[in-house]
C-alpha cells in the first residue's frame, strides 16, 4: 500500500473504520457466536452511517475537493482491509477451524453472514469510489475506464483499485502542498516581475477563453504576483505572419498596462514568432527577455524528409483538413504549408542568418527529453520515433540539438525512466509525475527573472 509523508496517520485513520466496516458485516455470526448485547449494534450503525458521511476530519487538506478525494481514498482502503478480514473470517468459518459449538454447523447462518457481509461491505466501497470519480483529475478518462472494465474480474479488480486509491491518494497530497507553499509565500509575491509576462503558444494551437493552452501554469503564476498576457499569434502561419501579429500584440499590451517593456515566455514555435518580432519587426526596445521552451531553433530534419518523400497530393489532402478544421475555430487565413515549411532545418538555417539577436534583450532557453515513446501522450509517441531516427535525443517533437539558443541554456529531465515530452513543459494534460513539477518550474522560472531585474 502506499502512504503519503502522512502515512502513519492515515493508517490510523482508516484501521478503526476497517474494525467497524468488518464486525458490522459479520453481525449475524459474532452475535451469535458472542451474544454482543443488542444495544451495541444500534451504536455500531450509527457510526458506522456517521463515518460513511465524515470518514475522518482531514483538517489539514485545505480544499474541499481534495478533502472529498482523501476520504474517498480512505473509505477504499478500509473497505480493503475489512474485506480481507471478512473473507479469512467467513474461509474459517467455512472450513469449521473456528470450533466454536455448534455456530459453524449451520451452513444458513453463513450464507446469512455472506449476504449482510457483501451489501455492507458494498456501502463504504462505493461511497468511496464516487467520491474518487468526481473529485480526482488524475484518474482522467484512462482509469476511470479501466476501474468500470476490471471491476468485476477478481483479483484485477483489487489491483486496479490500488492503483485508482494511490494516484488519488497523491493527488490530494500534491495539491494540498503546492497550495500551503502557495499560501507561505503569498506575500513574497516572488513572480511579480518589474515588466509583465507575454506568453506565446506554439503551432497549430489557439489562446482560447476557456482551454488554456499553458495548462495550470499561469494560475500558479499568478497566484505568486505574475502579471500574465498571452500572445494570440495566427496558430498556423509562418514565422513572419505570427511575428508581426506579436509585434502589434505587444504594442497593444505595452499601451493597455504603461509598461516600458515585456518578458516573453514563448513555447515551441512561438519561440521562433518571438525572435522574428524581435529582430525584424522593431520590438527589441520594448522587450526585456526572452524566454524560448523546447523550441526548434534549427529545425526538425524529419520534417524537411517527410515534405520531400510525401507525394504533393497526400501533403495538400493533410493540408486542406488541417486549414478547414482550424477555420472552424476561427483560423479565417490558416496556412498549414507556411507553419510547416518555417520549421523544417532548411528553413531555420536560413532564416537564423536574417534574424540576429537584439543587443539589450537577455535570451535564455529551456528544452527537455522524453525517454521512451511510450511515456508521452498521442501524437508524440509516434513521432518519438521518427524524430529520433533523424534528430536523436528529443521530446516527442524537437531534437535535443535544436533547443539552446541565448545566454543560458537548461535541460530539463526527470527521475526514472518517463522524461518530459513536449507537451510536458507546457502542462499540456494537466498531468503529475514523479521528478518533475511543471508548475513549480514556471515559478522558479518567473522568481529568476524578477531576480535578475526583468
Amino acid at each position: 500500500m502506499f502512504f503519503s509523508d502522512c502515512g502513519e496517520v492515515q493508517m490510523i485513520a482508516y484501521i478503526p473504520e476497517a474494525c467497524i466496516i468488518f464486525f458490522l458485516a459479520n453481525a449475524w455470526s459474532l452475535n451469535r457466536q458472542m451474544g454482543i448485547p443488542k444495544i451495541v449494534w444500534p451504536a455500531l450503525i450509527l457510526l458506522f452511517l456517521y463515518l460513511q458521511i465524515r470518514p475522518s476530519p482531514q483538517r489539514k487538506i485545505q480544499k474541499k475537493r481534495l478533502r472529498i478525494c482523501k476520504n474517498g481514498c480512505l473509505l477504499l482502503r478500509a473497505f480493503l482491509l475489512s474485506t480481507a478480514g471478512s473473507i479469512v473470517y467467513s474461509l474459517l468459518g467455512y472450513m469449521g477451524m473456528l470450533q466454536a459449538g455448534s455456530l459453524f454447523e449451520d451452513p444458513k447462518l453463513w450464507l446469512m453472514n455472506t449476504v449482510i457481509a457483501i451489501c455492507v461491505e458494498a456501502i463504504p466501497f462505493w461511497n468511496g469510489i464516487i467520491r474518487l470519480y468526481l473529485t480526482s483529475k488524475q484518474l482522467g478518462i484512462k482509469w476511470r475506464v479501466i476501474g468500470g472494465v476490471c471491476g468485476m474480474i477478481p483479483v484485477v479488480n483489487l489491483l486496479v483499485l490500488s492503483v485508482l486509491i494511490r494516484t488519488a491518494e497523491k493527488e490530494a497530497d500534491f495539491e494540498n502542498e503546492k497550495i500551503l507553499l502557495n499560501r507561505k509565500r503569498a506575500e513574497d509575491r516572488i513572480c511579480a516581475t518589474r515588466y509583465p509576462i507575454l506568453m506565446v503558444h506554439g503551432v497549430f494551437f489557439r489562446d482560447f477563453r476557456y482551454f488554456n493552452y499553458w495548462g495550470r501554469v499561469p494560475g500558479e503564476l499568478i497566484r505568486n504576483g505574475a502579471t500574465i498576457y498571452y500572445g494570440e499569434q495566427p496558430s498556423a502561419a509562418s514565422v513572419a505572419e505570427c511575428g508581426e501579429a506579436l509585434a502589434e500584440r505587444i504594442r497593444k499590451i505595452l499601451k493597455e498596462t504603461g509598461a516600458e517593456k515585456i518578458n516573453i515566455i514563448a513555447h515551441s514555435k512561438g519561440g521562433l514568432d518571438s525572435r522574428y518580432a524581435l529582430s525584424k519587426c522593431g520590438m527589441g526596445d520594448l522587450v526585456a527577455s526572452l524566454t524560448t521552451v523546447n523550441t526548434p531553433h534549427r529545425g526538425c530534419e524529419f520534417a524537411d524528409y517527410l515534405l520531400s518523400k510525401i507525394p504533393q497530393a497526400q501533403q495538400n489532402m493533410v493540408a486542406c483538413a488541417y486549414n478547414t478544421a482550424l477555420r472552424g475555430i476561427g483560423e479565417i487565413n490558416a496556412d498549414f504549408f507556411a507553419a510547416v515549411r518555417d520549421l523544417t532545418a532548411s528553413a531555420c538555417k536560413a532564416r537564423n542568418e536574417e534574424i540576429l539577436d537584439v543587443p539589450g534583450v537577455y535570451y535564455q532557453s529551456v528544452g527537455s527529453i522524453l525517454s521512451h515513446a511510450v511515456s508521452g501522450r498521442f501524437p508524440l509517441n509516434f513521432s518519438w520515433h521518427l524524430v529520433g531516427h533523424f534528430d536523436g535525443r528529443n521530446d516527442g517533437l524537437v531534437g535535443e540539438a535544436s533547443f539552446p539558443w541565448g545566454e543560458q541554456y537548461q535541460m530539463l529531465t526527470s527521475q526514472g525512466k518517463r522524461g518530459i515530452s513536449h507537451g510536458d513543459m507546457i502542462d499540456l494534460n494537466r498531468e503529475n509525475f514523479d521528478g518533475f513539477d511543471v508548475r513549480e518550474f514556471y515559478v522558479q522560472l518567473v522568481h529568476d527573472l524578477k531576480e535578475k531585474g526583468f
